[in-house]
Protein backbone atom coordinates (compact mmCIF):
# COMPACT_ATOMS: atom_id res chain seq x y z
CA UNK A 1 0.00 0.00 0.00
CA UNK A 2 1.34 3.44 -0.93
CA UNK A 3 1.72 5.71 2.09
CA UNK A 4 0.50 9.29 1.90
CA UNK A 5 2.75 12.04 3.13
CA UNK A 6 1.47 13.76 6.26
CA UNK A 7 2.08 17.45 6.81
CA UNK A 8 5.83 17.72 6.85
CA UNK A 9 8.72 18.98 4.77
CA UNK A 10 6.61 19.20 1.59
CA UNK A 11 8.06 18.84 -1.90
CA UNK A 12 11.77 18.10 -2.12
CA UNK A 13 14.36 17.45 -4.81
CA UNK A 14 17.32 15.10 -4.95
CA UNK A 15 20.68 16.81 -5.36
CA UNK A 16 23.88 15.32 -6.75
CA UNK A 17 27.42 15.73 -5.45
CA UNK A 18 30.25 14.49 -7.67
CA UNK A 19 33.83 14.06 -6.49
CA UNK A 20 36.97 11.98 -7.23
CA UNK A 21 37.04 13.45 -10.72
CA UNK A 22 40.75 14.32 -10.86
CA UNK A 23 42.02 11.72 -8.40
CA UNK A 24 40.10 8.44 -8.06
CA UNK A 25 38.64 7.39 -4.73
CA UNK A 26 40.61 4.55 -3.13
CA UNK A 27 38.48 1.69 -1.86
CA UNK A 28 39.42 -0.44 1.15
CA UNK A 29 40.33 -3.35 -1.13
CA UNK A 30 42.94 -1.20 -2.87
CA UNK A 31 40.99 -0.61 -6.07
CA UNK A 32 40.06 2.87 -7.22
CA UNK A 33 36.81 4.33 -8.49
CA UNK A 34 35.97 7.69 -9.93
CA UNK A 35 34.31 9.96 -10.55
CA UNK A 36 31.71 9.20 -7.86
CA UNK A 37 28.30 10.81 -7.59
CA UNK A 38 26.17 10.69 -4.45
CA UNK A 39 22.45 11.45 -4.62
CA UNK A 40 21.27 13.18 -1.45
CA UNK A 41 18.50 15.23 0.09
CA UNK A 42 18.47 17.69 2.97
CA UNK A 43 15.68 18.91 5.24
CA UNK A 44 15.70 21.90 7.60
CA UNK A 45 18.40 24.58 7.81
CA UNK A 46 22.04 24.32 8.80
CA UNK A 47 22.59 26.85 11.60
CA UNK A 48 25.36 29.44 11.70
CA UNK A 49 27.44 27.29 14.06
CA UNK A 50 27.01 24.34 11.65
CA UNK A 51 26.47 22.02 14.62
CA UNK A 52 22.83 20.92 14.17
CA UNK A 53 23.32 18.35 11.39
CA UNK A 54 21.95 14.81 11.59
CA UNK A 55 23.02 12.15 9.10
CA UNK A 56 20.41 9.46 8.44
CA UNK A 57 21.47 6.13 6.91
CA UNK A 58 18.85 4.14 5.00
CA UNK A 59 18.25 0.37 4.96
CA UNK A 60 19.27 -2.05 2.19
CA UNK A 61 16.71 -1.06 -0.43
CA UNK A 62 16.15 2.51 0.72
CA UNK A 63 17.12 5.76 -0.92
CA UNK A 64 18.16 9.32 -0.21
CA UNK A 65 14.48 10.28 -0.10
CA UNK A 66 13.75 10.11 3.62
CA UNK A 67 10.99 12.71 3.91
CA UNK A 68 8.47 14.73 1.94
CA UNK A 69 7.31 14.16 -1.61
CA UNK A 70 9.69 13.76 -4.53
CA UNK A 71 7.95 12.94 -7.84
CA UNK A 72 11.07 12.12 -9.84
CA UNK A 73 14.79 11.45 -9.70
CA UNK A 74 16.42 12.08 -13.08
CA UNK A 75 18.65 9.50 -14.70
CA UNK A 76 17.41 6.30 -13.03
CA UNK A 77 14.83 5.19 -15.57
CA UNK A 78 11.57 3.75 -14.30
CA UNK A 79 12.88 2.66 -10.91
CA UNK A 80 11.38 5.72 -9.20
CA UNK A 81 7.93 4.15 -8.83
CA UNK A 82 4.99 5.74 -6.96
CA UNK A 83 6.04 3.72 -3.90
CA UNK A 84 9.31 5.70 -3.83
CA UNK A 85 7.77 9.16 -4.05
CA UNK A 86 6.83 9.54 -0.39
CA UNK A 87 9.88 9.61 1.89
CA UNK A 88 10.57 6.25 3.52
CA UNK A 89 10.87 7.99 6.94
CA UNK A 90 8.31 10.70 6.33
CA UNK A 91 6.55 9.87 9.60
CA UNK A 92 9.80 10.46 11.51
CA UNK A 93 11.46 13.45 9.80
CA UNK A 94 9.85 16.88 9.60
CA UNK A 95 8.60 19.84 11.64
CA UNK A 96 7.71 18.74 15.19
CA UNK A 97 8.38 15.08 14.35
CA UNK A 98 10.86 12.72 15.99
CA UNK A 99 13.71 14.30 14.02
CA UNK A 100 12.50 17.87 14.13
CA UNK A 101 13.49 19.92 11.09
CA UNK A 102 12.56 23.10 12.95
CA UNK A 103 15.77 22.49 14.91
CA UNK A 104 17.93 20.12 12.87
CA UNK A 105 19.49 19.97 9.43
CA UNK A 106 18.94 16.43 8.20
CA UNK A 107 21.03 14.80 5.48
CA UNK A 108 20.29 11.47 3.80
CA UNK A 109 22.36 10.07 0.91
CA UNK A 110 21.90 7.06 -1.33
CA UNK A 111 24.67 4.53 -0.88
CA UNK A 112 27.59 4.05 -3.22
CA UNK A 113 26.64 0.92 -5.18
CA UNK A 114 22.89 1.54 -5.00
CA UNK A 115 20.60 2.58 -7.85
CA UNK A 116 18.78 5.80 -6.95
CA UNK A 117 21.22 8.32 -8.38
CA UNK A 118 24.47 7.42 -6.63
CA UNK A 119 27.24 5.73 -8.59
CA UNK A 120 26.55 2.02 -8.87
CA UNK A 121 26.64 -0.91 -11.29
CA UNK A 122 23.87 0.61 -13.44
CA UNK A 123 25.80 3.89 -13.81
CA UNK A 124 27.79 4.69 -16.92
CA UNK A 125 31.44 3.72 -16.76
CA UNK A 126 33.25 6.77 -18.21
CA UNK A 127 35.94 4.49 -19.63
CA UNK A 128 33.48 2.54 -21.79
CA UNK A 129 30.36 4.66 -22.11
CA UNK A 130 28.33 1.64 -20.95
CA UNK A 131 26.97 0.60 -17.53
CA UNK A 132 29.59 -0.79 -15.15
CA UNK A 133 27.69 -4.05 -14.71
CA UNK A 134 30.06 -6.82 -13.65
CA UNK A 135 33.06 -4.46 -13.64
CA UNK A 136 31.73 -2.45 -10.71
CA UNK A 137 34.07 -3.27 -7.80
CA UNK A 138 33.28 -4.99 -4.54
CA UNK A 139 32.82 -2.33 -1.87
CA UNK A 140 32.55 -2.30 1.91
CA UNK A 141 30.43 -0.53 4.49
CA UNK A 142 33.56 1.50 5.29
CA UNK A 143 33.71 2.65 1.65
CA UNK A 144 30.08 3.75 1.79
CA UNK A 145 30.67 5.69 5.01
CA UNK A 146 33.85 7.27 3.63
CA UNK A 147 31.97 8.60 0.59
CA UNK A 148 29.31 10.10 2.85
CA UNK A 149 32.02 11.83 4.89
CA UNK A 150 33.15 13.39 1.61
CA UNK A 151 29.60 14.71 1.23
CA UNK A 152 29.66 16.16 4.75
CA UNK A 153 32.96 17.89 3.92
CA UNK A 154 31.32 19.38 0.83
CA UNK A 155 28.40 20.62 2.95
CA UNK A 156 30.79 22.18 5.47
CA UNK A 157 29.83 19.92 8.37
CA UNK A 158 32.79 19.08 10.60
CA UNK A 159 30.84 17.35 13.37
CA UNK A 160 27.40 15.77 13.32
CA UNK A 161 24.97 16.36 16.13
CA UNK A 162 23.85 12.77 15.51
CA UNK A 163 24.09 9.80 13.17
CA UNK A 164 20.97 7.63 12.96
CA UNK A 165 20.37 4.43 11.05
CA UNK A 166 18.13 1.38 11.16
CA UNK A 167 18.89 -2.16 10.05
CA UNK A 168 21.88 -2.05 7.67
CA UNK A 169 21.89 1.71 8.29
CA UNK A 170 22.64 1.02 11.95
CA UNK A 171 25.82 -0.78 10.92
CA UNK A 172 26.74 2.32 8.90
CA UNK A 173 26.25 4.39 12.07
CA UNK A 174 28.65 2.18 13.99
CA UNK A 175 31.27 2.31 11.24
CA UNK A 176 31.13 6.09 11.23
CA UNK A 177 31.24 6.29 15.02
CA UNK A 178 34.33 4.13 15.52
CA UNK A 179 36.26 5.35 12.50
CA UNK A 180 35.42 9.05 12.82
CA UNK A 181 34.83 9.36 16.58
CA UNK A 182 35.44 13.11 16.69
CA UNK A 183 32.86 13.79 13.99
CA UNK A 184 29.67 12.67 15.73
CA UNK A 185 28.19 13.32 19.17
CA UNK A 186 25.10 11.07 19.34
CA UNK A 187 24.82 7.63 17.73
CA UNK A 188 21.45 5.92 17.27
CA UNK A 189 21.56 2.37 15.84
CA UNK A 190 18.04 0.99 15.45
CA UNK A 191 17.50 -2.77 15.13
CA UNK A 192 21.14 -3.33 14.16
CA UNK A 193 24.24 -5.17 15.38
CA UNK A 194 28.02 -4.92 15.65
CA UNK A 195 28.53 -8.07 13.55
CA UNK A 196 26.82 -10.21 10.93
CA UNK A 197 24.83 -13.07 12.47
CA UNK A 198 24.88 -16.62 11.08
CA UNK A 199 21.21 -16.26 10.08
CA UNK A 200 21.95 -13.07 8.13
CA UNK A 201 24.82 -14.82 6.37
CA UNK A 202 22.53 -17.65 5.31
CA UNK A 203 19.70 -15.38 4.19
CA UNK A 204 21.91 -12.99 2.26
CA UNK A 205 23.72 -15.89 0.61
CA UNK A 206 20.38 -17.42 -0.42
CA UNK A 207 19.41 -14.11 -2.00
CA UNK A 208 22.70 -13.85 -3.89
CA UNK A 209 22.23 -17.43 -5.13
CA UNK A 210 18.71 -16.62 -6.34
CA UNK A 211 20.03 -13.80 -8.54
CA UNK A 212 23.18 -15.60 -9.67
CA UNK A 213 21.13 -18.58 -10.86
CA UNK A 214 18.75 -16.51 -12.97
CA UNK A 215 20.00 -17.09 -16.55
CA UNK A 216 19.31 -13.43 -17.35
CA UNK A 217 21.86 -12.29 -14.76
CA UNK A 218 24.74 -13.02 -17.14
CA UNK A 219 27.37 -12.32 -14.51
CA UNK A 220 25.94 -8.83 -14.02
CA UNK A 221 26.02 -7.71 -17.66
CA UNK A 222 22.34 -7.58 -18.57
CA UNK A 223 21.58 -3.90 -19.19
CA UNK A 224 21.10 -4.36 -22.95
CA UNK A 225 18.83 -7.39 -22.47
CA UNK A 226 16.14 -8.73 -20.14
CA UNK A 227 17.02 -8.22 -16.46
CA UNK A 228 17.15 -11.10 -13.93
CA UNK A 229 13.64 -10.30 -12.72
CA UNK A 230 12.78 -13.74 -11.39
CA UNK A 231 16.00 -14.04 -9.44
CA UNK A 232 15.58 -10.60 -7.88
CA UNK A 233 11.93 -11.29 -7.04
CA UNK A 234 12.89 -14.54 -5.33
CA UNK A 235 15.65 -12.76 -3.42
CA UNK A 236 13.10 -10.24 -2.15
CA UNK A 237 10.75 -12.99 -1.04
CA UNK A 238 13.57 -14.68 0.88
CA UNK A 239 14.35 -11.49 2.78
CA UNK A 240 10.81 -10.19 3.21
CA UNK A 241 9.84 -12.80 5.78
CA UNK A 242 12.49 -11.42 8.15
CA UNK A 243 11.28 -7.82 7.79
CA UNK A 244 7.61 -8.35 8.59
CA UNK A 245 6.19 -10.43 11.43
CA UNK A 246 4.17 -13.49 10.47
CA UNK A 247 1.04 -12.02 12.05
CA UNK A 248 1.38 -8.81 10.03
CA UNK A 249 2.07 -10.83 6.90
CA UNK A 250 -1.06 -12.89 7.43
CA UNK A 251 -3.14 -9.75 7.98
CA UNK A 252 -1.83 -8.19 4.77
CA UNK A 253 -2.21 -11.41 2.80
CA UNK A 254 -5.94 -11.59 3.57
CA UNK A 255 -6.34 -8.74 1.08
CA UNK A 256 -4.64 -10.80 -1.64
CA UNK A 257 -6.51 -13.19 -3.91
CA UNK A 258 -4.87 -16.52 -4.67
CA UNK A 259 -4.58 -17.00 -8.42
CA UNK A 260 -2.61 -18.98 -10.96
CA UNK A 261 0.73 -17.62 -12.04
CA UNK A 262 2.51 -17.91 -15.36
CA UNK A 263 5.89 -18.54 -13.76
CA UNK A 264 4.72 -21.92 -12.48
CA UNK A 265 4.32 -24.83 -14.88
CA UNK A 266 2.84 -27.29 -12.41
CA UNK A 267 2.10 -25.76 -9.00
CA UNK A 268 -1.24 -23.93 -8.69
CA UNK A 269 -1.27 -21.16 -6.09
CA UNK A 270 -3.59 -22.17 -3.29
CA UNK A 271 -3.20 -19.56 -0.56
CA UNK A 272 -3.32 -15.79 -0.30
CA UNK A 273 0.07 -15.80 1.47
CA UNK A 274 1.62 -17.19 -1.71
CA UNK A 275 0.04 -14.44 -3.80
CA UNK A 276 1.20 -11.87 -1.26
CA UNK A 277 4.82 -13.04 -1.46
CA UNK A 278 4.77 -13.08 -5.26
CA UNK A 279 3.37 -9.55 -5.21
CA UNK A 280 6.18 -8.37 -2.93
CA UNK A 281 8.76 -9.84 -5.28
CA UNK A 282 7.22 -8.37 -8.44
CA UNK A 283 6.80 -4.95 -6.87
CA UNK A 284 10.43 -4.88 -5.80
CA UNK A 285 11.71 -5.77 -9.29
CA UNK A 286 10.05 -2.63 -10.63
CA UNK A 287 12.01 -0.33 -8.34
CA UNK A 288 15.42 -1.91 -7.74
CA UNK A 289 18.43 -3.12 -9.69
CA UNK A 290 19.71 -6.68 -9.23
CA UNK A 291 23.38 -5.70 -9.40
CA UNK A 292 22.88 -3.07 -6.71
CA UNK A 293 21.07 -5.61 -4.58
CA UNK A 294 24.03 -7.99 -4.98
CA UNK A 295 26.60 -5.31 -4.08
CA UNK A 296 24.71 -4.23 -0.96
CA UNK A 297 24.04 -7.80 0.20
CA UNK A 298 27.74 -8.49 -0.39
CA UNK A 299 29.02 -5.60 1.73
CA UNK A 300 26.53 -6.52 4.44
CA UNK A 301 27.93 -10.08 4.42
CA UNK A 302 31.52 -8.79 4.53
CA UNK A 303 30.93 -6.30 7.36
CA UNK A 304 33.85 -6.56 9.78
CA UNK A 305 33.97 -3.62 12.15
CA UNK A 306 37.29 -4.62 13.72
CA UNK A 307 39.08 -5.04 10.41
CA UNK A 308 37.64 -1.89 8.86
CA UNK A 309 38.58 0.17 11.91
CA UNK A 310 41.98 -1.44 12.54
CA UNK A 311 41.24 -2.77 16.04
CA UNK A 312 41.86 -6.11 17.75
CA UNK A 313 38.85 -6.23 20.10
CA UNK A 314 35.45 -4.60 20.45
CA UNK A 315 36.34 -3.18 23.86
CA UNK A 316 39.45 -1.56 22.42
CA UNK A 317 37.49 -0.30 19.42
CA UNK A 318 34.73 1.42 21.35
CA UNK A 319 37.04 3.12 23.84
CA UNK A 320 37.43 5.63 21.00
CA UNK A 321 33.78 6.52 21.48
CA UNK A 322 33.77 7.64 25.12
CA UNK A 323 32.80 11.18 24.14
CA UNK A 324 29.72 9.93 22.31
CA UNK A 325 26.22 9.09 23.57
CA UNK A 326 24.40 6.02 22.28
CA UNK A 327 20.69 5.27 22.06
CA UNK A 328 20.18 1.64 21.00
CA UNK A 329 16.76 0.41 19.89
CA UNK A 330 15.59 -3.21 19.94
CA UNK A 331 12.28 -4.43 18.51
CA UNK A 332 10.98 -7.38 20.50
CA UNK A 333 9.41 -9.14 17.48
CA UNK A 334 12.42 -8.59 15.18
CA UNK A 335 13.72 -11.75 13.48
CA UNK A 336 16.19 -9.95 11.19
CA UNK A 337 18.26 -8.38 13.98
CA UNK A 338 17.23 -10.20 17.13
CA UNK A 339 17.13 -8.21 20.40
CA UNK A 340 20.08 -10.28 21.61
CA UNK A 341 22.17 -8.46 18.99
CA UNK A 342 21.49 -5.10 20.61
CA UNK A 343 21.96 -6.58 24.08
CA UNK A 344 25.47 -7.58 23.01
CA UNK A 345 26.07 -4.09 21.60
CA UNK A 346 25.04 -2.51 24.90
CA UNK A 347 27.33 -4.88 26.81
CA UNK A 348 30.30 -3.93 24.63
CA UNK A 349 29.63 -0.22 25.06
CA UNK A 350 29.36 -0.58 28.83
CA UNK A 351 32.64 -2.50 28.93
CA UNK A 352 34.33 0.25 26.93
CA UNK A 353 33.03 2.97 29.26
CA UNK A 354 30.68 4.52 26.68
CA UNK A 355 27.45 6.22 27.73
CA UNK A 356 24.51 4.27 26.30
CA UNK A 357 20.81 3.61 26.76
CA UNK A 358 18.98 0.62 25.31
CA UNK A 359 15.26 0.75 24.62
CA UNK A 360 13.15 -2.25 23.63
CA UNK A 361 9.98 -1.31 21.76
CA UNK A 362 7.07 -3.73 21.86
CA UNK A 363 5.58 -4.27 18.42
CA UNK A 364 3.65 -6.91 16.51
CA UNK A 365 5.06 -5.68 13.18
CA UNK A 366 8.58 -7.09 13.38
CA UNK A 367 11.74 -5.52 11.97
CA UNK A 368 9.83 -2.99 9.86
CA UNK A 369 8.41 -1.38 12.99
CA UNK A 370 11.12 1.27 12.57
CA UNK A 371 9.35 2.35 9.36
CA UNK A 372 5.75 2.03 10.48
CA UNK A 373 5.37 3.01 14.14
CA UNK A 374 6.89 6.41 14.92
CA UNK A 375 4.97 6.63 18.19
CA UNK A 376 7.18 3.86 19.63
CA UNK A 377 10.42 5.70 18.87
CA UNK A 378 9.62 9.43 18.93
CA UNK A 379 9.75 10.13 22.70
CA UNK A 380 13.15 8.48 23.06
CA UNK A 381 14.61 10.10 19.93
CA UNK A 382 13.31 13.52 20.91
CA UNK A 383 14.83 13.19 24.39
CA UNK A 384 18.34 12.25 23.30
CA UNK A 385 18.46 14.67 20.36
CA UNK A 386 17.33 17.58 22.50
CA UNK A 387 15.83 20.86 21.29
Amino acid sequence: MQRKAAGGVGSVETRLHTFAEDEPFRLHNGRTLGPITLAYETYGQLNDARDNAILVFHALSGSQHAAGHNPTVPGIGGRWTPECQVGWWDMFVGPSKAIDTNHFFVVCANYLGSCYGSTGPASENPATGKPYGSSFPHITIADVVDTQMQLLDFLGIDKLHAAIGASLGGMMCLSLAVRYPARVGIVVPIAASVAVSPLQRILNFEQICAIEQDPNFNGGDYYDAAPPARGLALARMISHKTYVSLRTMEDRARKEVAHTDDQFSWYPLSNSLESYMLHQGRKFVERFDANSFMRIADFWLRFDLLSEAGATSMDELFTRCRNQQYLIFSIDSDVCFYPEDQEEMARILKGAGVSSTRITVHSEKGHDSFLLEPELFTPHLAYILGP
